[in-house]
């Protein structure tokens, strides 16, 4: 069996985190599945998908840790084609992934206690972002 649904976010800008493990829990919850897989997938190419402990100095440290390994430059390819600010954020999101898929025991995500699914801004404007959830098993 397959369920699916869709997540919508408003984000900040580059930088910006949000805890999606409740919402993609309850999604979990809907589709009845008890034993599978769920994939959490973010549509659109400068924002990222992961597993993190989700509190304030992890959510500071990333954002900060990505920017020191591919800092805002405009000597990106992508800046000196589209002139729009945003080659690191493409480069940064492509590192850590659009995705992730979750193994799914008795309805309930199967994760560690201090394992979190976050979604990370990784462009430098505000977005309004789908993230689309699908859950697949028995």
């Amino acid at each position: 069996m397959v369920y699916q649904e869709q997540i919508t976010i408003s984000t900040k800008g580059h930088g910006d985190m949000h805890d999606l493990t409740d919402k993609v829990s309850q999604i979990i919850k809907k589709s009845g599945i008890k034993a599978g897989m769920v994939n959490v997938f973010n549509v659109g190419s400068t924002a990222a998908i992961g597993t993190i402990e989700f509190e304030p100095g992890l959510q500071k440290d990333l954002p900060q840790l990505l920017n020191k390994l591919i800092p805002p430059s405009r000597e990106y390819g992508h800046e000196q084609t589209w002139h729009d600010g945003n080659g690191h954020s493409h480069l940064q999101a492509t590192w850590l992934g659009p995705e992730i898929t979750v193994p799914i025991r008795d309805s309930r995500l199967i994760s560690g206690t201090w394992q979190q699914i976050f979604h990370l801004e990784c462009d430098i404007k505000p977005r309004q972002r789908q993230i689309v959830v699908t859950v697949y098993g028995d």
